[in-house]
């Protein structure tokens, strides 16, 4: 029975009321599941599931498919309630994982975060289908990823190699001129401007690939000078590999690489650059739909920062607080950071010294992105709610005219088009946001990111549903499905 994923367990089996519970509510029939699962297995290389709805109705009936098909549903349904669905919440079996493939209670200590990396990194390059390395990793949330977090903040005894000490293996090491060191720097910000100009699709390897590469040098004997900006550029790029991983939808191998990023940042003593991959971790809960772990992973943050932290980047941290009070259902203390915000944010114009290339993207434009899409999401939260909608519109339309004049911040302009698409969604104008919506196409097909290609599908999904008699929404959404093909491979 090996071509249709199942372990043949049928003695003594139950209806699984967990699974059909999710399965009823997520609106699907049999055979959509069906298809779904053998479009996913496709696309991360599993072409030996072949599922039908004879096989899902086994499922229901309390038949225990075998990896990755419990995987596959947990990320199905995830994607479908817009929050983590675990295995075990659908009442299936997760495949035994060790710590080190799929945890995120790690060591915290040098020489097991370089062997991590390595190891983590490695597998992505030899197993980069899209999906093939989240169907064996596991979306930790709760107290199972908040108190891990928190031992970033706990000191650990440094541990740095003696200058001139020779290799494990007996040879001398590679010692790497100031200029390698800075190439390495300039890289990984080149890096990072083309995943602001093109999504995370089109470089996520090529990240990867340098990441990589970094841990084979920090496995080498290193000057403790050149440890440090080693585990710097480590922690930079394992960020940004999950940063582009978040945004072409490969949520568990996003947080992996935001873990194991945190503890660069803390071998390399950068508290700033922690709080910057917290916040990375506090947007990623919030898109899951898990606002209260956004919070404590901002709050995190900003305690670990408190005392080193530019005022961009307090700013920024702030904004995020925004948006997990908002998607709480808290007005008042989502205000209150707003506020707190733009206060912060003002105040970085005063600031004479240099700031990190991983913050400088923290534009006014951001900014008004960030606040526009709290009072955004505090509408929907009140129900839909004008009052929110018509604080959010003048942010958002500054968000826009700012980003419009920014090529380097392609996808955050699409982001906000379509930002601003919901906002008049939600004031019933859905002339205007057709508009918003046709334009946010048009930057979508010139990127490669999934998530803006699902909040745009999301954005027409509920126009057609709520605006179906309206010439110019049956036009978006004919044109949406010709032009937006769903999944792009990543790479």
């Amino acid at each position: 029975m090996g071509g249709n994923g199942t372990d043949g367990t049928t003695a003594g089996k139950r209806p699984n009321e967990r699974l059909g519970s999710w399965f009823v509510r997520s609106g699907w029939s049999k055979g959509e599941l069906a298809r779904q699962v053998n479009r996913r297995a496709r696309q991360m290389g599993a072409h030996h599931i072949s599922t039908d709805t004879s096989r899902v109705r086994r499922w229901l009936d309390g038949e225990q498919p075998r990896e990755p098909i419990p995987r596959i549903l947990s990320e199905l349904f995830s994607e479908r309630f817009g929050s983590v669905v675990a295995v075990e919440d659908l009442g299936l079996r997760a495949a035994h994982q060790t710590p080190s493939v799929s945890g995120v209670d790690l060591p915290w200590a040098g020489p097991q975060t370089v062997s991590l990396l390595s190891e983590f990194s490695r597998s992505d390059l030899m197993l980069a289908r899209r999906g093939f390395l989240g169907s064996s990793l596991q979306l930790a949330a709760g107290p199972a990823l908040i108190e891990p977090m928190q031992r970033w903040l706990v000191p650990t005894p440094t541990g740095d190699p003696l200058p001139g000490d020779p290799a494990p293996d007996g040879r001398r090491p590679h010692r790497l001129s100031e200029i390698e060191l800075d190439l390495l720097e300039s890289t990984t910000a080149m890096f990072r401007k083309w995943d602001a100009q093109c999504g995370g699709g089109l470089r996520r390897k090529a990240v990867v690939g340098q990441l990589h590469e970094v841990t084979d040098l920090l496995q080498e004997s290193q000057p403790a000078a050149t440890a440090k900006r080693l585990f710097t550029v480590a922690a930079e790029l394992a960020e940004l590999a999950g940063w582009m991983s978040y945004d072409v939808g490969l949520q568990p191998t996003a947080q992996k690489y935001f873990v194991l990023a945190l503890h660069a940042a803390k071998e390399a003593g950068d508290k700033p650059l922690g709080s910057y991959i917290l916040s990375s971790m506090s947007r990623q809960m919030i898109h899951l739909g898990r606002p209260d772990d956004a919070l404590e992973l901002v709050h995190l943050a900003q305690y670990g920062s408190r005392d080193c932290a530019t005022p961009r980047t307090q700013a920024m941290l702030y904004a995020m607080e925004a948006r997990a009070y908002a998607n709480m259902g808290q007005p008042s203390k989502c205000k209150r950071a707003v506020r707190m915000a733009e206060d912060t944010f003002a105040d970085a114009a005063f600031e004479g010294g240099p700031e990190p290339d991983w913050i400088r993207f923290f534009t006014e434009a951001e900014l008004n992105g960030e606040n526009s899409h709290s009072y955004r999401d505090l509408a929907y939260v009140a129900g839909r709610s004008p009052t929110y909608a018509s604080l959010a519109e003048p942010v958002m339309e500054r968000a826009v005219e700012l980003f419009e004049k920014d090529n380097d911040h392609q996808r955050s302009y699409a982001l906000n088009l379509i930002g601003m698409a919901t906002v008049h969604l939600l004031k019933r104008e859905p002339e205007q946001s057709v508009v918003l919506a046709e334009k946010a196409l048009g930057v979508a097909r010139s990127i490669r990111s999934e998530r803006v290609n699902n909040r745009l599908r999301k954005t027409v999904d509920t126009a057609a549903r709520d605006f179906g008699d309206v010439a110019e929404v049956v036009d978006l959404t004919d044109r949406l499905t010709l032009l937006l093909p769903e999944s792009a491979e990543a790479v």
